[in-house]
């Protein structure tokens, strides 16, 4: 398929969501892997992981938690792997090895970050309140679009941490403006706070600020989170059970995925509860 023409605007939210159905098992092939309470093994980027099966699909998918791969169901392409497979290599099949395949392992992290620059720029665009910027967010977004129909060869190239330094301030000034929305007294500054294993529960942390937060293993049982920034926060093994997270900003699946919740939980309406939470209940592993 030609690189003009997407399989899907990515300027929807489906797009940007991983299919590994229409995806080469990219991840489980192009990234490296170090054992550690993530990982059972060791594996070098390049290297298939030993669980892909010939349809590219996980064979332990159902079991990754328990057999040691905790990481693999906390990690989000953001669409990228269907994006490079479909489009960007025209269904190349890396097995076939020589430079294409290295080409298609190089591209796909590049791939991965501006997807989830374009993740973070439609949400933005989605808050009213940064209707004043809107046109700026818009013109970052289509440029972000324009570099994902790049070539292979011109995508392993690209300076992606330039483009996102761009990027960011306005993705900041787009949450600074949903954040001042709220009373005074609720917005509070929590910006690469050390707040591990803090304990939180019941918190009123409406429009806090907590990005790059160091959340793991916190206690925001019932806390209140509704508009807080959250781009960068650490939620891994924090408890969110019976946490209100609508209308977080620039919160993820992945970020929800690294955490525990249950039921109660309220999230945002374009990402969906972990499964591991209803499996395991609020404060299993």
């Amino acid at each position: 398929m030609s690189d003009n023409h997407p399989t899907a605007p990515v300027t929807d939210r489906a797009a940007l969501r991983a299919d590994c159905a229409n995806c080469a098992g990219l991840c489980c092939v192009a990234l490296t892997l170090t054992a550690s309470a993530d990982f059972a093994i060791d594996k070098d980027a390049g290297t298939p992981c030993p669980n892909l099966a010939d349809d590219f699909r996980c064979g332990i998918h159902t079991r990754l938690r328990s057999d040691g791969f905790a990481g693999c169901t906390v990690y989000d392409c953001f669409g990228a792997g269907q994006k490079v497979s479909q489009d960007t290599c025209s269904g190349t099949d890396w097995r076939s090895g020589g430079e294409a395949a290295q080409e298609m392992f190089q591209v796909f992290p590049v791939m991965r970050q501006l997807h989830e620059l374009l993740w973070y720029l439609t949400e933005a665009l989605s808050l009213p309140a940064a209707r004043p910027i809107a046109a700026e967010l818009r013109a970052a977004l289509d440029d972000t679009e324009r570099l994902t129909r790049l070539p292979a060869g011109r995508l392993a190239e690209l300076d992606v941490s330039a483009h996102r330094d761009t990027v960011a301030p306005l993705l900041l000034r787009a949450a600074a403006l949903e954040r001042a929305t709220l009373p005074r007294r609720t917005k509070r500054g929590h910006r690469g706070a050390d707040l591990i294993g803090a304990r939180l529960s019941g918190a009123d942390l409406r429009g806090a600020e907590l990005r790059g937060a160091y959340l793991i293993a916190a206690d925001l049982s019932g806390a209140d989170l509704r508009s807080a920034e959250l781009i960068g926060a650490d939620l891994r093994d924090a408890d969110l059970s019976g946490a209100d997270l609508t209308g977080a900003v620039y919160l993820t699946q992945a970020q929800l995925n690294a955490a525990k919740g249950d039921a109660a939980t309220r999230l945002p309406p374009s990402l969906t509860r972990p499964a591991h939470w209803d499996a395991a209940g609020p404060g299993a592993a």
